[in-house]
């Protein structure tokens, strides 16, 4: 086989639901690249630091109503049927009461009217009402006055949100428990419990919680949001699906990324759902007859993200999401990367794909990014036969079954 090296400009990846490409070449080798090292120092940004404990007893220290329960719940399930897990963030709550992560702006601007009280009120007050409160310390004016303020926009601007796993079982009365990520693969935690009694809300200190517990009250578990900034592919409903076959041009056909199925959770409870990154390295409209055509032709990277729910286990997902627009049967070997996002700096995977000229191989070279602290659930080549042996295949990479369909 034959390798051949090209130079193209960085391009900066952009995530799409119909995948974007990249014009990524480098030196072939299965081999990381360096990560650059995260922002760690002092001059971190404070936001980052918020302790998740103490965001956890603030809320549970204020006084909750019915409104609140169902902004919550309105606000989980927007981002659920956007394609996220059941999470509210603290810039929608502060920003935009009731509003999902991935709500276009006018469903913004109309969940935030249906509130008289939202639960951002409740909080400006309690900070404003609770100068030794442990969250508000962390922040003062110039004469060493604490900084509301400040205070709420530190929480803006943080990546931690309000998760609730099991929302859709809510009867929409019952008071949640409250608690947080301990972190480091945890199970289980304290929380606080809220309970009415008469006219005034009781909190009762360290209560145990665990899913099985979720799984049967409301949980509120204050926990950091990592995929806000990404757009997941939607499930296919019944209605949503293709009549027919898409018709093809010249030869070229489109490969689908069918259906997805998790086989087991990648996190913690704590953490939610599983978001995954499925990229696929190949040669986009193949159609070389001699090497000289070869430098025609450049190297792409289709990614996208599916988010798993924990409910969601084992259930094979409906999708259709293009992994390339212009599959020929020159193609050879496409590189193929899942990962399960846990954050991190940006690294990447050194690898190839293959096109056959006049059967022979060549061989471009691909540089698929992920990041350094993602679980790798599966990477290799895959044969383009592969896919050719039947209309839909699958296969099992990891702990994750994937279905393929070429059209």
């Amino acid at each position: 086989m034959k390798n051949v090296s090209l130079q193209a400009a960085p391009v900066r990846l952009i995530l799409s639901l119909l995948a974007a490409s990249l014009l990524l070449v480098c030196a072939r080798s299965c081999a990381y690249a360096d990560p650059a090292p995260a922002d760690t120092g002092p001059d971190a940004p404070a936001a980052t630091a918020l302790p998740l404990e103490q965001v956890a007893r603030m809320l549970s220290a204020l006084p909750l109503q019915n409104e609140q329960l169902h902004e919550v719940y309105d606000a989980v399930g927007a981002s659920s049927g956007n394609g996220y897990d059941e999470e509210y963030t603290m810039k929608n709550l502060l920003e935009a009461p009731g509003s999902g992560v991935g709500d276009a702006p006018a469903a913004r601007a109309a969940a935030a009217s249906r509130y008289r009280q939202p639960l951002r009120s409740l909080i400006a007050e309690y900070l404003a009402s609770s100068p030794g409160s442990p969250l508000l310390q962390r922040f003062s004016t110039r004469d060493g006055a604490a900084d509301v303020q400040a205070c709420l926009d530190a929480l803006s601007e943080s990546d931690i949100q309000i998760y609730w796993p099991y929302s859709e079982d809510w009867d929409g009365e019952r008071f949640p428990l409250i608690t947080y990520d301990p972190g480091y693969g945890a199970q289980s935690n304290y929380a606080y419990e809220i309970r009415r009694d008469g006219d005034a809300l009781v909190v009762v200190d360290s209560v145990y919680v665990d899913e099985n517990v979720a799984r049967s009250r409301p949980v509120w578990v204050i926990n950091r949001n990592d995929d806000s900034a990404f757009t997941p592919v939607e499930l296919v409903r019944p209605r949503d699906a293709p009549a027919g076959k898409a018709a093809t041009r010249g030869g070229s056909r489109v490969l689908y990324l069918k259906h997805f199925q998790m086989l087991r959770n990648y996190d913690s409870w704590f953490a939610g759902a599983s978001e995954f990154f499925i990229k696929c390295g190949s040669v986009q409209g193949f159609k070389a007859t001699t090497e000289a055509e070869l430098k025609l032709y450049s190297p792409s990277v289709t990614d996208f993200m599916v988010v798993v729910r924990r409910k969601e286990m084992g259930l094979e997902l409906p999708l259709r999401a293009v992994l390339l627009t212009d599959f020929t049967n020159q193609l050879e070997k496409l590189a193929f990367l899942i990962t399960e996002d846990d954050g991190g700096t940006w690294t990447s995977w050194k690898c190839s794909a293959t096109v056959k000229v006049n059967s022979k191989s060549y061989g471009f070279d691909v540089d698929i990014p992920y990041r350094d602290k993602d679980d790798i659930v599966w990477r290799g080549q895959l044969d383009a036969s592969f896919f050719q042996k039947e209309d839909t295949v699958s296969a099992r990479f990891g702990d994750v079954i994937v279905g393929f369909e070429l059209e």
